[in-house]
């Protein structure tokens, strides 16, 4: 009998890459940016695994997959271990994952809880259980191959020789490959013995078998005369047995008497160069075949999002007995569906979450989505439909027209949720839910602010006392105090000194007057301009008397409580791009001056560590969802006169990359489009560097009709007839406003769709009017919309005008440059988006013009605060009027936030209780623990 046929795994396993080279190389191609993902970790540092991972990482860079090598010290636990393998579970770029053994570890870890951490549809080593079992019931389309006994079997193939029928041998039962290689082989139609160490008739049942495959771990077990001739030999066995001749005084043999057995079988392994080098090959095959079946499953940059179907009811129910209808999917189930990794999302329950700022570093070279703002027409004081036209569009773009889309909004205050409001999730079918939660305390971020502030507020008066009533020397023995006999500075008492120009570090070189300079802030009291906040409507501490106390030795000052999204601090946290920039604008925050006339920063107070602190949480982003089941983004909610009315930054951008290139994020811009959108493009897009793609702006008829002349529209009251009944010349003068807010949107070349937003009231023909007017007003689209009444499905053909919208060029640009005059920046705001003539600066807002120039803060954008119910500086002046002069009150500086905000007429930060407030009609049922009549 001639010689066995040598079965070189060096062969095979070669033309096995170079067909997955291929492979990846199509699947590229067809899926630009796609690439597949292989992750191997390793806990420890043994030399026989760093060959063994230094073999795969090779393999994969020549197919052209993207692997990585995560690794673990020798002193990692099994709970560090677990907490890796969930982060590369949830991790979408990986498709295949390994953990290399043996677990090289100081500590006891079991591996066998290891290896079915993986996640079955990774585990492209196919040890899991679940993998196990479906290869043992016959499932092989539907699990991996660990993959020594899947080389075995295309080695089994390269011969050509039929399975189905023949006699298999086995010789080893373990979990790696005996075991695995007799599932596989009885599954392919053979008919499978399987031997081991206690087999007493071993050579008998060799001799029976057409295949044989010997995984025993034990040098030349299996003796040549035993194989039956021409039988096919799977040699699996390394093996190091003495031999002088070689230079190491080893070789390597397999389990098989090579030199004998080569003379009977027909084919044959070498060892080494057989059955080894097609281990890596099937690793990296299944791999591929991971990516594969996950593109199947998956297109890249899609998310495989489950939606949730709406059951509309007419007439439309209460926006609570909706909201209490859906079930929200659970929030780390949203997550996950959106491409976000276990380990950068903390859970707030089963319907809120956190989410770390990791995500944007991770995600930081995917190209951004589409960006959309919505604003409004000047409203009435009803609103006209912003949140709920915002939420309608995410409904309509992913529930409805299947793409990545995210909302991004400010999270409501409890103040105006128990005084009047009642509540600012959306409404009617348009909702994020569940609302008591989005009402409520959400996940605490305002309660943080209200801390932080009030730290800062305590600081203030407390270091005014010390500074009255102790001498230099005193203070600075309390502020440099000694510690076991040494004194030294903290960090942010260098960075003063540094401001001071006192280059000195040690506390004992300070001359007299440098500790003057360092301990005495000497606060102007007529300057402090920071206030206590709280986040409930209480008109009666709009103004009060501080320092009343005897121990406060007469100290008494008047200040006042501001309802706490006032605060500078809710500002800075929805323009800071990232932990580093929060506390950077933390410590810029001016509180006061001092009596030269120079700035006193939170720095200078001492309290920016304490703050970043206090925020380091809130600095992350809250994760709800709609009614439909789309992501949303709850974070940050500053007001929209005194600051910038927008949605944070942070959420914007981390939105952003995870919607991909083709998806969309929608944000929302507080009141008019004069005030919320001015500043979301002049202050947040100029620090953001973000760039918006289309403007959508909300129009109702009921107001329309209002700037036309129709009487004044009063919450509470019953609406009168010209807003029920149809008025076409009303409603058509009263577009004068529309097509301004048009124009203004236009003045920063970005396209605007206007949604008309429908209420039941409104005529076809009335609808129809604003639809023909905005478009004559230089609109891109004007659709009517229905979805308060429809959901997402109400909103499609806003979603498809947006879609069109967001392929025109962009052509974005500012008002203003920063660098002009503070006067000349407000007057062209003034002039060219209110329509004033001039504006008139009062002797207080003079002065403070000329300070804030002096101290720096000169070149800050603008961020007026006006009344939200005119284009003017009189709310009574509706339409779009012309001709007048913006007084300017007075202007004051949030510089950590980083904008000047000039005081247009009077108003209040702290707002009051009406006669029956909304809290008349809550309650909470004992028994369910629900929230009733809040909304």
């Amino acid at each position: 009998m001639a010689p066995a046929e040598i079965l070189s795994g060096k062969i095979v396993s070669a033309q096995v890459r170079e067909r997955l080279k291929k492979q990846v190389a199509e699947m590229k191609e067809r899926f630009p940016g796609f690439t597949p993902g292989l992750a191997i970790l390793q806990v420890g540092n043994r030399d026989d695994s760093n060959l063994y991972i230094n073999m795969k990482l090779k393999a994969a860079a020549e197919i052209g997959i993207c692997a990585n090598h995560i690794k673990l010290p020798n002193t990692a636990t099994e709970a560090e271990v677990l907490k890796c393998i969930s982060s590369l579970n949830g991790d979408p770029a990986v498709h295949g994952f390994i953990v290399q053994l043996p677990l090289d570890s100081d500590k006891p870890i079991n591996t066998e809880k290891i290896t079915n951490a993986v996640s079955p549809e990774k585990d492209v080593d196919g040890l899991s259980s679940i993998n196990a079992g479906k290869l043992s019931r016959g499932d092989l389309g539907d699990c991996f191959i660990p993959c020594t006994p899947k080389g075995c079997m295309e080695l089994i193939r390269q011969t050509g020789i039929q399975v189905a029928g023949k006699r298999a041998v086995v010789v080893g039962r373990s979990k790696i490959v005996g075991a695995p290689m007799h599932d596989l082989l009885l599954w392919n139609h053979a008919t499978v013995t399987t031997c081991h160490s206690k087999t007493s008739t071993l050579a008998e049942e060799v001799a029976k078998a057409d295949i044989l495959v010997v995984a025993a771990g034990k040098a030349e077990m299996v003796k040549g005369e035993w194989i039956k001739p021409g039988a096919i030999v799977i040699d699996c066995g390394i093996n190091h047995v003495p031999d002088s001749t070689k230079a190491s005084g080893k070789r390597v043999v397999g389990d098989v008497a090579y030199s004998t057995a080569k003379e009977k079988a027909s084919y044959i392994t070498p060892v080494p160069g057989g059955v080894g080098p097609m281990t890596v090959a099937m690793l990296m095959q299944s791999t591929v075949e991971s990516a594969q079946r996950f593109l199947e499953k998956f297109q890249p940059g899609k998310w495989n999002i489950q939606y949730n179907q709406l059951t509309l009811k007419m007439p439309v129910p209460s926006d609570i007995e909706i909201s209490r209808s859906c079930i929200p999917k659970p929030i780390d189930q949203v997550a996950k569906e959106i491409g976000l990794l276990p380990d950068e999302l903390e859970l707030y329950g089963q319907t809120k979450a956190k989410v770390h700022l990791s995500a944007l570093k991770r995600l930081k070279d995917q190209p951004d989505g589409k960006y959309v703002v919505v604003t409004g027409i000047t409203p009435t004081p009803l609103g006209e439909g912003k949140s709920t036209t915002t939420i309608g569009l995410v409904q309509a773009l992913g529930a409805h027209l299947h793409q990545n889309v995210f909302a991004c909004v400010r999270q409501p205050s409890q103040g105006p949720t128990f005084g009047i409001k009642g509540g600012a999730a959306g409404g009617g079918y348009s909702q994020v839910v569940p609302m008591e939660e989005f009402n409520l305390h959400l996940t605490g971020d305002i309660h943080a602010i209200t801390a932080a502030n009030n730290l800062v507020a305590a600081a203030v008066d407390t270091r005014m006392f010390h500074e009255l009533t102790q001498n230099d020397q005193a203070l600075y023995n309390r502020l440099v105090p000694s510690v076991n006999g040494v004194r030294k500075f903290s960090e942010i008492q260098i960075r003063r000194l540094q401001k001071l120009g006192i280059s000195k570090t040690d506390p004992t070189a300070l001359t007299k007057e440098e500790v003057n300079l360092f301990v005495r802030l000497d606060i102007d009291p007529a300057t402090i301009t920071w206030q206590r906040v709280l986040d409930t409507n209480d008109r009666f501490l709009r103004k009060i008397t501080i320092g009343q106390s005897p121990t406060e030795k007469g100290f008494t000052r008047t200040a006042q409580f501001d309802i706490t999204v006032s605060s500078e601090i809710m500002a800075v946290l929805a323009l800071a791009d990232g932990l580093d920039d929060m506390k950077r604008r933390l410590g810029r925050m001016v509180v006061a001056s001092s009596k030269k006339g120079e700035p006193v920063t939170a720095d200078d107070l001492g309290v920016t560590g304490a703050l970043a602190v206090l925020m380091k949480d809130a600095v992350k982003p809250n994760l709800m969802q709609t009614l439909e089941g789309t992501p949303v983004f709850v974070h940050a909610g500053p007001f929209a006169n005194i600051a910038h009315g927008n949605s944070s930054v942070l959420a914007d951008k981390i939105a952003l990359k995870l919607v991909g290139k083709e998806g969309f994020v929608v944000t929302e811009a507080g009141f008019g489009a004069d005030i919320g959108m001015e500043k979301f493009f002049n202050i947040k897009c100029r620090y953001s560097g973000l760039r918006p793609h289309v403007v959508v702006l909300v129009a109702t008829v009921r107001a329309l009709k209002m700037h036309g002349g129709g009487p004044a529209v009063t919450a509470g009251v019953p609406l009168p007839k010209e807003y029920t009944e149809e008025n076409l010349q009303l409603l058509a003068k009263g577009c004068s406003n529309l097509s301004k807010q048009i124009q203004n949107a236009q003045m920063f070349g970005v396209p605007v769709v206007v949604a008309v937003n429908a209420f039941k009231t409104d005529t076809k023909a009335e609808l129809a009017l604003v639809v023909q007017l905005a478009k004559e007003a230089g609109a891109f689209d004007a659709v009517e919309c229905t979805h308060w009444a429809e959901g997402g499905k109400g909103a499609v053909a806003l979603a498809q005008a947006v879609q069109k919208a967001s392929q025109m060029p962009s052509n974005f640009k500012f008002l203003y440059s920063v660098e002009l005059p503070v006067i000349d920046k407000i007057r062209i705001i003034a002039q060219q988006i209110y329509g004033a003539s001039d504006v008139e600066l009062l002797p207080e807002a003079q002065e403070k013009v000329t300070l804030y120039t002096k101290q720096g803060f000169g070149n800050l954008p603008i961020c007026m605060a006006k009344t939200h119910l005119s284009l003017s500086h009189d709310p009574e002046q509706k339409g779009a009027p012309t001709g007048f002069i913006l007084p300017i009150r007075d202007i004051r500086a949030s510089v950590g936030a980083g904008f000047l905000y000039p005081l247009v007429g009077t108003m209040s930060t702290m707002p009051g209780l009406p006669t029956r407030p909304c809290f008349y009609d809550i309650d909470l049922d004992p028994v369910s623990g629900e929230v009733n009549g809040l909304f």
